[in-house]
């Protein structure tokens, strides 16, 4: 990995390391600080004040370069941002963040330009049950007495804290300490998660099944198996994966076919997320009929499918000339942007001019489905355009 062959040849660059929580953000930026052979400082940017910041750059400018672990960057204000830019830019502060939030949004892009951003993913469940064996059998760092665990009462801690290690040994500390001589059973960790047990699969495999007999259900219009697969999932606690393949679904299966089932699913999984469970089941069940019973079409993504399958074919085509960008000194000579013709300046907006690259000028990707009024109507549009280049003199 890029971060360890930085630390190894002791040659760091400022990074921001970003990611759901749980996953040892701040653990390895602080591995990555301690392993330097520079000063480091802290600071949060939840709790800390610029005074802080202030004395850290004071110290940094005396001392000639140290390193600064910074934690929650997405919560740093703008004014804070900029006082590190000039850090950043003489090399005087190694910037070394953690944070929640994509740093794309979150963060000036003064600030982004200068660091090396790293996307880290959540922990497996492989990942997960290491924690739990060291907590389990290090006596130093872990439980200072002796700890059972059954394994299906592992592998269910393992699977229902998605990826997020601080959550997991939470978890695992109030079951130890709750259940009977720390002899920790399924039925003690799932009382432990706030989890049903019943539907809980130790091969895993069930959990994927579910989800996929779901989608398959909605994509059949199958309303009572949708609504059954979907319980067993709430049974199991397992909101997030619903929730994510809720989405999918009105996007992937239901389409433009019915578009403002996807606004109806965004706002439904909010609002889940928001009440949490049991509530939560009643915003779910609104958008899993809504959902089941609205037209399918997959028609867009399928046409997406086919550009990128072209791009794989005929790599980067170049743009027609008109189409590039002119707004630069010099473009004319270039000939960028000439014989461009502005659309709004035409009879319904729309003038027939050419915009795919010359190789692919007569593909056609989109072919509607023809379900439901949105997406006739835009195939209607379609035929409409179509008919008038054909008609052209």
């Amino acid at each position: 990995m890029i971060i360890r062959r930085m630390v190894e040849t002791k040659l760091l660059s400022s990074m921001i390391l970003y990611g759901p929580p749980g996953i040892g953000k701040t653990s390895i930026a602080s591995a990555i600080a301690g392993t330097a052979d520079m000063a480091f400082r802290t600071f949060n940017a939840t709790s800390d004040k610029k005074t802080k910041l202030q004395e850290i750059a004071a110290e940094a400018q005396f001392s000639g370069q140290l390193v600064l672990l910074l934690d929650e960057i997405h919560r740093l204000d703008k004014p804070k941002q900029d006082f590190l830019l000039p850090l950043l830019e003489n090399g005087e502060i190694i910037l070394i963040c953690a944070t929640t939030e994509n740093p794309y949004f979150s963060v000036v892009p003064a600030i982004r330009s200068r660091v090396q951003i790293f996307e880290l993913k959540p922990l497996t469940p492989e990942d997960i049950k290491i924690a739990i064996d060291r907590a389990i059998l290090d006596n130093e760092r872990g439980f200072d007495f002796e700890v059972t665990l059954d394994a299906d009462a592992e592998e269910f801690l393992a699977q229902k804290t998605n990826g997020d290690v601080r959550a997991t040994l939470n978890s695992l500390e109030l079951a130890v300490l709750s259940s009977k001589d720390h002899h920790v059973t399924l039925a003690d960790m799932a009382n432990s998660l706030q989890q049903s047990a019943a539907t809980f699969d130790k091969d895993g495999d069930a959990h994927y099944d579910l989800l996929s007999a779901l989608q398959k259900s909605i994509r059949g219009s199958d309303v009572n198996a949708s609504l059954h697969y979907a319980a067993r999932l709430i049974a199991g606690g397992d909101l997030q994966s619903l929730s994510r393949r809720l989405i999918v679904i009105a996007y992937e299966d239901i389409g433009l076919a019915n578009p403002d089932a996807a606004l109806h699913t965004i706002n439904a999984v909010t609002a889940a997320e928001k009440i949490g469970l049991p509530e939560a089941r009643i915003p779910i069940a609104n958008v899993i009929v809504d959902l089941a019973l609205s037209p399918k079409s997959n028609a867009s993504y399928t046409a997406l499918d086919k550009a990128i399958a072209d791009l794989d074919k005929h790599g980067v085509l170049q743009i027609p000339p008109h189409l590039q960008d002119g707004h630069y000194s010099g473009a004319k000579k270039l000939g960028r942007s000439e014989n461009y013709q502005y659309p709004h300046a035409y009879p319904d907006h729309w003038v027939d001019q050419q915009y795919l690259p010359d190789p692919l000028k007569h593909v056609n990707y989109f072919q509607s489905d023809g379900l439901g009024k949105y997406e006739r109507a835009l195939q209607l549009r379609l035929d409409d355009i179509n008919q008038r280049k054909r008609n052209k003199p």
